[in-house]
């Protein structure tokens, strides 16, 4: 029995592309090209969008989604071009998507069912595979009816005659049950794979401060992960380039690391059943420390995009961490100072910088090593003289004011930060703070979370061909 979903070979396929625009939605920020995204992902899936049909109404047909009339206009459409396919901007039900091939003769995909197909064809780990199946599987379901034709009637007995002619069982009944004992296996495997995860992920950050990009899929987030780190990860100028976290160490310099990781990005109306699947993946970024969101700058649609990746990072329960914008790309700006000064307003603590040509790199270590330690305190750390591991790690990596010894004790005085005392009692370090237990002076030190404050790129750094600059 075939799970796929119909597209699975989309390769190269002539397509049409197709949305209702509601009367709610006129003002939105890609009213002057609602299909630019839906555009974007039939070519990261290898379609040809060769014509579009867009339908302005107060609300979707029942039946099919257009009105009788756009159907027709649609189908004259896919014949003067020789369409094969027509792609829906929308979730269609099983019963629009049916009603719409009969009226088209042609296959007719919607946007969740296009997405699911790009997974599909970009998840290499088994983890990625596991769950990419898992949403494919959800998504078929309910629409068997729909997308297969073997669904006659089973019934009771061979050879047929006399008593054999009960009610027996429907195709379809079989097939739905195989497809729910298929995603319970699936499942119990995902599960398998996502405990592992979870404990590699509690085991690093407990180990290490940890970063996470996350941001809208295409912002630039795997050019900025390889420019920070030693790189790896797969960079292209294409939709869902990545679909596994990877992590890598990034040093901020002064002898402060951190693991930077790279995620899935996220989109508009994403499929619920990937975001539910996708858990496991997403491991790293409900985890994190602080989390990077990459903004594609140049992209007129920014901070719809923005407000997406916000909306995703609360539905799965990343709400905690410290945020910080980043505005990438900004070396394709047109007029740069016009265009940061616009941002300046809405994110004045946002980090303008390109992962291209490295500028703006120093502003945002700055950011994430204020993060890292906290607000910097000079105190006074006494540490057993037997411990000489703490006594180095403070010297290599705070800033040592002076130094005194007793006849039990190393006695520092030292500016530091509150992520330093952590590290030194991760050790397993016995030392007293200001005369007082460290978890008290840590306390009384740092009463409350670090202030965000408003780092801004340094104005001797010049954005590369225009040559103006940004604060």
């Amino acid at each position: 029995m075939e799970t796929g979903l119909r597209g699975d070979s989309l390769r190269a396929e002539r397509a049409i592309l197709a949305a209702v625009i509601l009367n709610s939605d006129s003002g939105s920020s890609d009213a002057a090209d609602p299909l630019h995204e839906l555009r974007a992902l039939a070519e990261t899936a290898g379609v040809l969008p060769v014509g579009q049909l867009i339908q302005n109404r107060q609300g979707m047909d029942g039946r099919t989604c257009l009105g009788k009339g756009k159907i027709q206009e649609l189908k004259t459409i896919v014949s003067e071009l020789r369409a094969g396919v027509v792609i829906f901007d929308h979730d269609l039900s099983p019963s629009q998507l049916r009603n719409i091939e009969e009226a088209l003769c042609c296959k007719v995909l919607d946007r969740s069912e296009l997405i699911l197909d790009i997974f599909a064809n970009r998840a290499t780990t088994r983890a990625a595979q596991l769950q990419v199946e898992i949403a494919q599987l959800e998504y078929t379901a309910p629409r068997l009816r729909a997308m297969w034709s073997h669904l006659g009637q089973v019934t009771g007995g061979s050879p047929m005659g006399v008593g054999t002619r009960g009610p027996g069982e429907q195709q379809l009944e079989i097939d739905r049950r195989l497809v729910s004992r298929r995603i319970v296996a699936l499942k119990r495997d995902l599960a398998e794979v996502q405990a592992r995860k979870t404990r590699e992920v509690q085991s690093r950050r407990a180990e290490h401060f940890t970063v996470g990009i996350v941001g809208y899929t295409n912002a630039g987030k795997s050019t900025l992960f390889n420019a920070l780190t030693a790189g790896g990860a797969f960079a292209n100028d294409q939709l869902f380039a990545t679909l596994q976290t990877r992590t890598e160490s990034w040093n901020l310099g002064g002898g402060n690391t951190v693991m930077l990781s790279d995620t899935v990005g996220f989109i508009q109306r994403l499929p619920h059943h990937l975001v539910a699947s996708f858990r496991a993946t997403l491991e790293e970024t409900v985890h994190s420390h602080l989390l990077l969101l990459v903004v594609d700058a140049a992209d007129e649609n920014a901070r719809s995009q923005l407000a997406t990746v916000r909306e995703v990072l609360d539905s799965i329960g990343a709400k905690n961490q410290p945020r910080c914008v980043v505005l990438n790309k900004v070396d394709k700006l047109r007029s740069s100072a016009k265009s940061l000064a616009a941002w300046s307003s809405d994110e004045p603590a946002a980090i303008a910088l390109s992962a291209l040509t490295c500028v703006g790199f120093e502003a945002l270590a700055d950011r994430v090593r204020h993060e890292l330690l906290g607000e910097l305190r000079e105190v006074t750390v006494t540490i057993p003289l037997r411990d000489g591991r703490a006594v180095d790690f403070l010297e290599a990596r705070a800033q040592v004011v002076s130094r005194d010894y007793d006849e039990e004790s190393t006695i520092l005085s030292v500016k530091l930060g509150k992520r330093h005392l952590e590290q030194v009692v991760a050790m397993g370090t016995r030392c007293t703070v200001n005369n007082l237990p460290v978890h008290e002076a840590m306390a009384a030190l740092w009463p409350a979370p670090a202030r965000i404050v408003q780092i801004r790129t340094p104005p001797h750094e010049r954005l590369v061909g225009d040559g103006a600059t940004f604060e």
